[in-house]
């Protein structure tokens, strides 16, 4: 079986850095807002290309603080509107109503994936207060129309960067584009964790202070408690092993782009549809999705020759029964059409070239 994902495999290429790093923080007997975290914020905002990074529990909690201190700031207010892509993975969805606000869906361009900046515009009302761009599978989402609108309207920008660390955009990182950036860590990330991990960059200091007050218990000093927060804290050992793997990340995402690079070069099966190719700048490819109007006979036919697949995602937000109350009824073609053609097929930096081969010649044989 060639697997959509090895993680043992992805952890094993740098094992032996990461087994000193775990050892590391056993032995030091200091398991939480230790040096490791300030090592791993402190490499991670310099990589990144921000003056502040904040580790937390997870990706939704690192957009879920962002919205909660807009509000605590007195920058946005429930009720608010926030425009975001419909095809994205719940997470920002959830961050969105988590804080009262409301999201706007709006449909993605079917040829990119990423959200259709000709379509944003129509979408802006006298409530729209900020833009939720998503670097879906490891694509740069960000373009200069949708800075322009930003700040012609006066919308915050958010990049959800949960699928595309070390993703860039004319020289500068995705995550360092906007006013803040949600970063998630879970471990099949192009930076991955052993376990659950996120991060908040920012280059604004007041929004930084506040999102690690809001994520320490709302405590701006021990025992000190400027607003009812929750426990959402990024551990020491998750951080030793984040700061290990962030010195390989641009190696590791450079390998993803060579399996990216063969599936473009070789895959020329008339019924499969690829999106527009962009380069390797621009694409990390946390994700390589494919389009097929025979989808899930595809899927099965590969799983019958031993290759794992998944799908990124069969129910679009609007569809999932906990929005049913928000949205039911609303038909979103593209998106909807997207959920059912959407297949991701393996690739890794731990991929080899006879499976990138067999997946290639069974795609074309389909």
């Amino acid at each position: 079986m060639i697997p959509f994902l090895s993680l043992k495999d992805v952890t094993a290429l740098h094992g032996d850095e990461i087994n000193a790093a775990v050892t590391r923080v056993v032995n030091s007997g200091w398991y939480l807002q230790g040096q490791e975290n300030e090592a791993f914020e402190s490499h991670y905002a310099q990589y990144i290309g921000t003056k502040h990074c904040i580790g937390c529990a997870n990706g939704l909690d690192a957009l879920i603080w962002i919205y909660r201190a807009y509000i605590e700031l007195g920058m946005m207010q429930p009720g608010d509107e926030v425009i975001v892509p419909a095809n994205t993975y719940i997470a920002s969805i959830l961050a969105i109503t988590e804080n009262g606000l409301k999201a706007v869906l709006v449909e993605p361009n079917p040829e990119t994936l990423e959200l259709d900046d000709s379509k944003i515009e129509a979408a802006i009302t006298p409530r729209t207060k900020s833009i939720l761009l998503v670097h879906l599978y490891g694509r740069c989402a960000y373009t200069e129309k949708i800075g322009e609108l930003c700040q012609r309207y006066r919308l915050h920008l958010v990049e959800d960067n949960a699928q595309a660390h070390g993703c860039t955009y004319n020289g500068r990182k995705t995550g360092s584009l906007a006013e803040a950036a949600g970063h998630s860590f879970y471990p099949g990330k192009n930076l991955g964790a052993l376990g659950d991990g996120g991060a908040v960059t920012t280059d604004n200091k007041e929004l930084a202070d506040c999102i690690r007050a809001l994520a320490n218990y709302g405590s701006t000093k021990k025992y000190v408690f400027k607003y009812c927060g929750r426990n959402s804290r990024l551990d020491e050992i998750q951080a030793a092993v984040l700061d290990v793997k962030l010195r390989h990340l641009d190696e590791d995402n450079r390998m993803r782009q060579e399996v990216a690079a063969y599936y473009y070069d070789n895959i020329n099966n008339p019924l499969v549809t690829l999106p527009t190719r962009l380069p390797d700048e621009n694409n990390v490819y946390h994700l390589f999705p494919i389009l097929c109007e025979r989808r899930d006979e595809l899927q099965d036919y590969l799983k019958q020759n031993g290759v794992q697949t998944l799908i990124h995602y069969p129910i679009p937000p609007h569809l999932q029964e906990c929005y049913k109350g928000e949205w039911g009824g609303m038909q979103l073609p593209i998106t909807e059409r997207l959920a059912k053609q959407e297949l991701s097929l393996p690739i890794s930096q731990v991929m080899k070239p006879s499976e990138m081969d067999s997946v290639v010649r069974l795609l074309n044989e389909f």
